[in-house]
């Protein structure tokens, strides 16, 4: 039987932990890109919350937005139809979904290590 997703990452970092008490070396694995913790404008703090929180789960986030809202296009599915908060972040009134994570960008701030 498969593991969920979720029972795979506590098994991973149960792992992790364990390898860290043992070899006392700090854990290796991702911890940039799409993992790292980003921080997001005050605009885009008004729909993802003002935490920081990795890029992945920004992108949820404002999907999730958008599906609640019912922000994407009857016709193409794939424009979404910016509302006050959207239009923030977009800087119109609408956009492609591919065009998303390219304004996301410009909104989130990288957490200095």
């Amino acid at each position: 039987m498969a593991r969920s997703a979720e029972k795979r990452g506590k098994d991973e970092t149960a792992a992790a932990e364990k390898k860290v008490k043992a070899t006392g070396k700090p854990a290796s694995g991702a911890r940039g890109g799409i993992t790292a913790p980003v921080t997001p404008s005050d605009d885009l703090a008004e729909i993802v919350g003002k935490d920081d929180l990795p890029r992945s789960e920004v992108v949820s986030k404002v999907w999730e937005y958008i599906k609640k809202h019912d922000l994407q296009d009857a016709k193409d599915r794939r424009q979404i139809n910016a509302d006050a908060k959207l239009e923030k972040i977009f800087g119109k009134k609408s956009a492609s979904m591919f065009e998303m994570n390219k304004f996301l960008s410009a909104h989130l701030t990288a957490k200095k290590a």
